[in-house]
């Protein structure tokens, strides 16, 4: 399986789990699914373009599975319309265990509005030099967050319904204007730290997102005790060289 294929499963009847992955990124929805059976396939989600639009048109839609030619292993979405009628057969592969990948605990809850959320990251992303735009955020106690660029060129704050302890993390802006409108509403926004995986939620949708690495500073390393010596006899023997010296003449005449 490849990283740009996305799973559409249902669990038990009458759930349907849609669960969508690209490696940097997972997103799962779950749905009420009315009918009968359960099944299982694998599309690649390029073969789904266009299928939203087409939901969006259709006043009715049936969902179902069917097995695929003579193997009884293989799989075929069926989804029907008044209009038309669509198959995809399932791909070979194994999608994941995603479900692992999901962050059960956090340490920091941020309860926010995403449509504030992002008009913060749109005048960020003004100050972009490139279409990649990576944006801080940092949470602290006071019900605040802050939005900067990385060079601090630009910083914006909002305020939020703050859990738990302070932490600061890094994520590609396009990445999180996305969250941002795949969500909508109001979204808890749910971290461990500024390294793992954050998770978005919202009824029904979740969304995990990798956060980009951070250069930490270098602690400053202490000299030697042996290096410090030499440091201060070497300053001891500057200092001395550039006193002006006495010319032997005058130190005759101050003794006599």
């Amino acid at each position: 399986m490849t990283p740009d294929q996305s799973s559409i499963a249902s669990s038990l009847w009458p759930k349907l789990t849609l669960v969508s992955a690209d490696g940097f990124r997972l997103a799962v929805v779950t749905l009420s699914f009315e009918g009968e059976g359960e099944g299982q396939v694998l599309i690649n989600r390029d073969d789904l373009k266009g299928i939203s639009n087409a939901l969006r048109k259709a006043k009715r839609a049936r969902l179902g599975f069917e097995p695929s030619g003579e193997s009884l292993d293989g799989m075929s979405l069926i989804l029907d319309t008044e209009a038309i009628r669509y198959k995809w057969r399932s791909a070979d592969g194994q999608f994941p265990d995603y479900e692992k990948l999901i962050p059960q605990e956090a340490s920091t809850v941020a309860h926010l509005d995403t449509v504030e959320a992002g008009k913060a990251i749109s005048s960020l992303k003004a100050l972009a030099d490139s279409k990649s735009y990576p944006i801080d955020l940092t949470l602290d106690t006071t019900g605040i967050i802050t939005m900067t660029n990385p060079d601090d060129k630009g910083e914006v704050t909002m305020p939020a319904d703050i859990e738990g302890e302070p932490v600061k993390v890094r994520i590609e802006g396009g990445y999180l204007i996305a969250a941002m409108r795949a969500c909508g509403g109001m979204v808890d926004f749910k971290l461990t730290d500024g390294k793992s995986p954050v998770l978005f939620a919202v009824d029904g949708y979740q969304l995990v997102v990798m956060p980009m690495l951070t250069a930490e500073p270098k602690a400053k390393a202490e000299p030697e005790p042996e290096a410090e010596a030499v440091a201060e006899a070497e300053a001891v023997v500057a200092e001395a060289e550039a006193k002006p010296k006495r010319s032997r003449k005058r130190e005759k005449v101050a003794v006599a």
